[in-house]
């Protein structure tokens, strides 16, 4: 078997050696915040809801974990780590480079449903078509909020970072995703324009700086290097108005490819691409969904 070097490798779903109280909480420690049939879904698919909720509310009881409850969802619960929970977490292998960000009440959870849980919806869509195809992707392979440096004190923070490993008989092909998960909270304009913050990411290289800058040159190489083999794709996924409204957004993307220069430079070495995310969850994410947004018919992600 052989594997080409798109990538890094990643779980199955996970192994029911590992106690699912343990995988709770990495997976809150991981995604911030998910609701009870999140959970079940990432975890334990195919089993009864009071799998996951039995150890959900005894975690609770030990003081490691708390929900709010979602308006107008028929008492959904959002679960999220107490500051506790949080501190135990930071010590598992698997988040020791999360930072913490306990939650510290029910009201502050309510500010952070919205986006986190759509997130989290946006994961669970990959995790089922993994599951479907025999891919890898599991419930540690996409870390929300992960920031890289810009230069001048700036940075980037993008809504996940997806791991994927696509499985066949005689090869493994790993990829991995930068993926903005927009909810028309903000102008078409300001989305669009995340496109020059990864062309910056793509071609920013760091400056050793002052007497450091006279001993040593620079790492050559973009910064990037540090922690990628190859760039990631960046992947756009729209909700929250109707498909003509998104259609529009999409289009807003694609020129912004095609006319700024450095974005224009980016979609000539890095893969970009857009999709809604009802027909990621109708339709898979590896269904011809994804508008690339460098001209072309809409194809899987995985051949943008």
């Amino acid at each position: 078997m052989t594997a080409s070097f798109e990538t890094v490798f990643s779980g199955h779903t996970p192994s029911p050696v590992e106690p699912l109280p343990h995988q709770l909480l990495a997976v809150l420690g991981q995604h911030r915040m998910a609701t009870t049939s999140q959970l079940h879904d990432l975890l334990r698919p195919g089993t009864t809801r009071q799998t996951v909720s039995a150890p959900l509310n005894k975690l609770r009881r030990n003081g490691l974990v708390d929900y709010t409850v979602l308006p107008q969802s028929n008492r959904t619960r959002a679960w999220y780590l107490t500051g506790e929970g949080a501190r135990l977490v930071r010590d598992f292998p698997a988040l020791r480079s999360r930072p913490p960000y306990p939650i510290t009440s029910a009201t502050a959870a309510s500010l952070k449903t919205p986006h986190t849980l759509t997130v989290l919806r946006t994961h669970l869509a990959f995790v089922a078509d993994a599951r479907r195809r025999g891919d890898e992707h599991g419930h540690l392979d996409w870390t929300p909020e992960v920031s890289h440096p810009l230069g001048d004190g700036e940075k980037i923070i993008t809504d996940a970072l997806m791991h994927y490993t696509l499985t066949s008989e005689d090869r493994r092909r790993k990829l991995r995703a930068f993926v903005e998960v927009d909810r028309t909270t903000m102008s078409s304009e300001r989305l669009a324009a995340k496109l020059i913050e990864y062309a910056r990411l793509w071609s920013y290289e760091p400056q050793p700086a002052g007497r450091q800058r006279a001993r040593q040159p620079a790492t050559p190489g973009p910064a990037w290097l540090r922690w990628y083999p190859v760039f990631p794709r960046i992947l756009f996924v729209l909700t929250g108005a109707t498909p003509y409204v998104l259609h529009h957004r999409i289009s807003d993307l694609q020129a912004m490819t095609a006319q700024h220069p450095h974005v224009a430079t980016l979609a000539r070495h890095v893969p970009l691409g857009a999709a809604t995310l009802d027909d990621l969850e109708l339709h898979k994410p590896t269904g011809d969904v994804w508008v690339p947004l460098a001209g072309g018919d809409p194809r899987p992600w995985t051949e943008l």
